[in-house]
């Protein structure tokens, strides 16, 4: 079975950054900064710096996935999935490493203006992050060979994230932006199980030791849908138990009819081209989940409602 159209010119280049996957990189971005209306101004060069390095952490991340995992022989031209700039889109090997190292040089020097403008502590916490998006699928012990790959995925990309984009504009840290990374961290995880639930009978014979190997699909999902349960249920509770909750903040509930069809998807499908649309539909989840929370967040702090 033959994996997604090939690209060529600008195309493939665009396709290197796996662009469906990069509202993880910016959905964070949106609701730290929102989260900071209710105590302090939005620093707007704060803003399109950090937006900036974090798309290209992100996709420099994607890259050197696609990299090493045809590096280790994951990567075929009959995959299924966003991968294919290596295998389909002829692009050599070292060309996509490349890219992917002179992005990271350029979010670290985006960073440095960010750490003289902000506190020099962002520097470390910006290293060990890139560090981090690096191990993920490089070094002799990728993370996302192991069962931890959602929840570092899920805290790296959406708590840290979160937290760095508030104390840049605040210079301070609070719990607010800390209760709201929580949901996003679960969603941008849960972006990673829907791929490794595709991807586990090749994962499995490759060696990878993933969550959704070790326990099995059906658990996998059913994991799944007590998270995305919980997401829900958590915002009801901030809203009418938090003194700092707004109803504001329960627009994320309409996405909740894409979070129910989801589960459905992942339940009855099996092999990865019957899972393609549950991947699809996870991704849509996720933008539009941390979308409504994002617009929440900015009408709440605009408000104060």
């Amino acid at each position: 079975m033959q994996g997604p159209d090939t690209h060529s010119g600008f195309k493939k280049y665009i396709s290197l950054t796996r662009p469906h996957t990069l509202t993880a990189s910016f959905v964070p971005v949106l609701v730290g900064t929102f989260s900071v209306l209710l105590f302090a101004p939005i620093r707007w060069d704060m803003f399109i710096a950090m937006l900036i390095a974090t798309l290209l952490i992100q996709s420099a991340t994607n890259m050197f996935n696609e990299y090493f995992d045809y590096k280790r022989g994951l990567d075929t031209h009959d995959s299924v999935g966003i991968a294919g700039a290596i295998v389909r889109n002829g692009m050599s090997p070292q060309s996509v490493f490349n890219f992917a190292v002179t992005f990271y040089v350029i979010a670290a020097l985006i960073g440095l203006y960010i750490a003289f403008n902000s506190s020099l502590w962002i520097l470390l916490i910006g290293i060990i992050s890139m560090a981090v998006g690096y191990l993920y699928t490089g070094g002799p012990f990728p993370i996302s060979w192991t069962p931890f790959g959602e929840v570092f995925a899920g805290f790296f990309m959406g708590t840290v994230i979160i937290m760095i984009t508030f104390f840049i504009h605040t210079g301070t840290l609070h719990y607010f932006p800390l209760l709201m990374s929580i949901p996003v961290a679960i969603t941008i995880g849960l972006l990673n199980m829907a791929n490794n639930i595709r991807d586990r009978e090749k994962d499995r014979q490759s060696g990878r030791k993933t969550f959704v190997i070790m326990v099995g699909k059906p658990l996998a999902v059913i994991t799944s849908a007590v998270l995305l349960l919980f997401c829900y249920l958590f915002l009801i509770w901030i809203t009418f138990f938090e003194s700092i909750g707004s109803i504001f903040l329960l627009l994320p509930l309409l996405s909740a009819p894409v979070a129910f069809k989801t589960v459905v998807k992942w339940k009855k499908g099996d092999t990865p081209i019957e899972l393609i649309p549950a991947m699809a539909s996870m991704g849509k989840l996720n933008t539009m989940f941390g979308m409504l929370l994002s617009i929440g967040l900015l009408i709440y702090g605009m408000t104060g409602i």
